[in-house]
């Protein structure tokens, strides 16, 4: 009997000990990547078997998924993520305290398996509870756009003004290729055909450079199969205001073993066009003033070439060192003509001029990379470094016919300009992960900056030779110096709160020598810290709230800074300004994600905003264009958007309501009563069936009065078709584009004793057609590479 409660015991201590392994509490880690092995963001369901009810679920903007306090034995982890395959894994627990799956590499949204196509309408754009919006292109008609410029322009929230990109409610934008920094011109040469989502990121954080008020990422295919594939896309735009372009793009992906190659080649060349039509007025009877100015730049595009190559290496699967070189090539033709009435209370003269254009920019950079990643958890080391090298040659003929009351008169002018900006950069990154969402990012960066140019203006009456104008000519020396250093930390303070904060030191010396005028000579040095911060509490799977605060800068552009003359006409002119200081901008951010819907308002606090009047000259009639400094800005906006998809129809909707008042009392501004401006955004996409997809956009931007300024509304509609042919490897794509060309920018503002008003038009209105072919096995490149000169090319512009 002892025996057999003895045995009896035993068994049941036996289960009893079973039954508590079983239900041992345990975490589980896993890291998502792509193929490239960068992180991405993902919304991770912990499921249970076989009901499949959810247990945990959250969204991981770092790709690093972490479940805590987890019981049942058996488990189903679901991942999801935008532009990707939802990809399912099965989790059994043997009694270990964590589970660590390691790293896990999600496939694309649409692949092929055995001749099979799986495929879906992937919804346009996606919200992030940290603020960020992802704008889908595979699978969507944005993959149709001619360019990349035409993606941003038609994604929402993101506006452009005078070659500068912004986002709605933050201001100008960084733009980035994967992890490399470009500027606004280098987008032509990125091939529409390789470009998976546009990501935009609202509340960048220290990592970045405190330049971007925000930053856009324009993410591309990346896959380390086997093989060589390749593109060539021709496009071909016309307009009855401008005339016709065409645009040859052409990329080739090669991996081998170890090995990857990635080149890319684009051929621009046709005709463009911008008229800028400004009156001027001193009302004032005793100074009395009217100009009437039109300016009609008819450019011919000679030759726009841009060209990039790429090594990457892979060391091992953790490891890569990588060699880049992009470049481009713009011969740029055409004419220049402008002509100026102005009458005061003596006079009334009639001012016409005709520009030869001849400008030729040759571009150079060169970019390595080494990184390594450390362990499982996203861990990783980078060290990479940039040389570029921009150069302009200006050889401009002008010549003037002009008339004074009775009297007519003759002028012939030359405008020879050289310039050349040299930019260097190194950057140390080092990140620790710690698995449940915590991670240390810190790094340290060097860029030296150095700008020289020389203007020879030199003018000759009818019938005389040339002699040296000494009022226009003029030698620049500009050179700068930025060490940086950030550190920023990333966790959780409870399962369902995470947070980040940052820290951005930057310190800034400059040189500056100017012979224009008087001569100048500027030297300063000054310190910055920009803090950021980022709060996110989920409430469900559906519900989530952020509050987030950035501080950051925008320096000038270096040839903001030059005082060299661009010629309009002889009483108008556009110069730099070596006084203008960088603003900083303080923002803060509140933000509501519930489903496909997104509720954000903030306010922005700018010091020092730079802006831009038509400034009094050194004669009674002349004017110049240069960029200043205001001394406040306060803006206030609020923003909502959804995306919802009903069968074969995708619609994404965006309105923001926002409100700015700009302060100055240096320039003698005449005040205007600010009022809110209607940002409104609609996309909507059609399939229908397998036939054609069929895409219909508009956007809105209202009459903007910020308290110095008044910008008149502006919209646009715009249309697109698309179809695939003999088993996708033609697309032919149709876009009609701004259908009612009310793209136009005007305004209005006073400065001084002048009355200003301003209306751009741009050759938006067109049509283009695009043929692409696609040879080679349905993969993508794995080459990678980081740019470190973020924002100094984008100040070189």
């Amino acid at each position: 009997m002892k025996l057999v409660g003895l045995l009896c015991l035993t068994g049941i201590l036996l289960t009893l000990t079973r039954s508590a392994i079983g239900q041992q509490v345990y975490s589980l880690n896993v890291r998502i990547i792509n193929a490239s092995r960068e992180p991405i963001a993902v919304h991770a369901r912990l499921l249970s078997i076989p009901d499949s009810a959810v247990l945990k679920s959250g969204l991981f903007p770092d790709g690093v998924v972490s479940f805590p306090a987890i019981r049942q034995t058996n488990a189903m982890l679901r991942l999801s993520s935008l532009s990707f395959a939802d990809t399912l894994i099965r989790i059994h627990n043997d009694g270990q305290p964590q589970q660590n799956l390691g790293m896990i590499v999600m496939q694309e949204h649409n692949f092929q398996l055995n001749e099979v196509r799986i495929s879906g309408q992937a919804p346009l754009v996606r919200q992030g509870s940290n603020g960020s919006v992802d704008v889908q292109v595979t699978g969507t008609i944005l993959a149709g756009s001619t360019s990349v410029s035409q993606i941003l322009e038609r994604s929402p929230g993101v506006t452009f003004n005078e070659g500068r990109i912004s986002v709605v409610g933050k201001g100008e934008a960084l733009l980035f290729l994967n992890s490399q920094a470009i500027t606004y011109d280098q987008l032509a040469a990125i091939p529409v055909s390789q470009i998976v989502r546009v990501e935009i990121i609202a509340n960048p954080s220290s990592r970045y450079d405190a330049e971007g008020k925000a930053v856009i990422r324009i993410i591309t295919k990346a896959n380390a199969e086997k093989g060589t594939t390749g593109s060539i896309t021709q496009q071909y735009t016309y307009s009855d205001f401008a005339g016709g372009e065409s645009n040859t793009l052409s990329d080739l992906n090669y991996r081998k073993g170890k090995l990857t190659i990635a080149a890319n080649y684009t051929l621009r060349a046709g005709h463009d066009r911008e008229i800028l039509h400004t009156t001027r007025t001193r009302p004032a009877t005793t100074n009395f003033l009217h100009s009437d100015l039109t300016t009609d730049w008819q450019r011919k595009l000679r030759n726009y070439s841009s060209y990039g190559v790429g090594i990457q290496y892979n060391l091992s699967e953790n490891t890569y060192f990588s060699l880049g070189y992009k470049g481009n090539l713009d011969k740029l033709g055409g004419s220049q003509d402008s002509r100026n009435t102005i009458t005061d209370a003596i006079n009334q003269g009639i001012y016409n001029s005709r520009l030869a254009k001849n400008e030729k920019r040759l571009n150079h950079s060169l970019i390595f990379n080494y990184n390594r990643t450390l362990d499982s958890l996203g861990s990783a080391f980078f060290i990479g470094s940039q040389v570029a090298r921009f150069r302009t040659d200006v050889r401009d003929q002008i010549s003037e016919n002009n008339a004074l009351n009775d009297s007519t008169f003759t002028r012939r002018l030359k405008n020879d300009q050289s310039y050349h900006i040299t930019i260097f950069s190194t950057q140390i990154d080092y990140t620790k992960a710690f698995g449940s969402h915590k991670k240390l990012e810190t790094g340290l960066k060097l860029t030296y900056a150095k700008t020289a140019s020389g203007t020879d203006f030199l003018v000759a009456a009818s019938g005389e030779y040339f002699q040296p104008d000494p009022k226009l000519s003029s030698q620049f020396d500009y050179t700068e110096w930025l060490p940086a250093a950030y550190i920023n930390y990333s966790g959780a303070i409870s399962k369902s709160v995470r947070f980040g904060a940052g820290l951005r030191n930057e310190w800034t010396h400059y040189n500056l020598n100017t012979t224009a005028g008087a001569g100048q000579v500027i030297q300063k040095s000054y310190f910055n810290v920009f803090p950021n911060f980022l709060l996110t509490k989920t409430v469900s799977d559906d519900l989530a709230f952020r509050l987030s605060y950035v501080a950051k800068i925008t320096r000038p552009r270096y040839q903001a800074l030059n005082p060299w003359v661009i010629y309009q006409d002889p009483f108008t002119s556009i110069q730099g300004n070596p006084g203008l200081r960088p603003e900083k901008v303080h923002a803060f951010e509140i933000g509501m994600n519930y489903r496909q819907f997104d509720l954000r308002a903030g306010y922005n606090y700018t010091l020092d905003p730079i802006s831009g009047a038509a400034l009094r000259g050194d004669g009674p009639n002349s004017y110049v264009l240069k960029g200043i400094n205001l001394e406040r800005d306060h803006t206030f906006f609020l923003s909502g958007s959804a995306t919802l998809t009903v069968g074969w129809w995708n619609t994404t909707n965006t309105v923001t309501l926002s409100q700015s008042k700009s302060i100055d009392n240096q320039y003698g501004f005449e005040l205007i009563k600010p009022r809110p401006q209607l940002y409104a955004y609609t996309s909507n996409t059609f399939t229908i069936k397998n036939l054609v997809k069929i895409q219909l956009l508009a956007w809105y931007l209202g009459d903007r009065y910020y308290g110095l300024y008044y910008n008149k509304s502006r919209a646009t509609v715009t249309l697109g078709l698309e179809k695939d042919f003999f088993k996708n490897a033609w697309k032919l794509r149709f876009t009609a584009n701004d259908l009612f060309h009310q793209t136009n920018v005007a305004g209005t503002y006073s400065v001084g004793e002048t009355d200003i008003y301003f209306n751009r038009t741009y050759p938006t209105s067109n049509f283009t057609i695009s043929l692409t072919y696609r040879f080679g096995k349905p993969l993508k490149t794995g080459y990678r590479s980081k740019s470190t000169a973020e924002t100094e090319q984008n100040r070189a512009r």
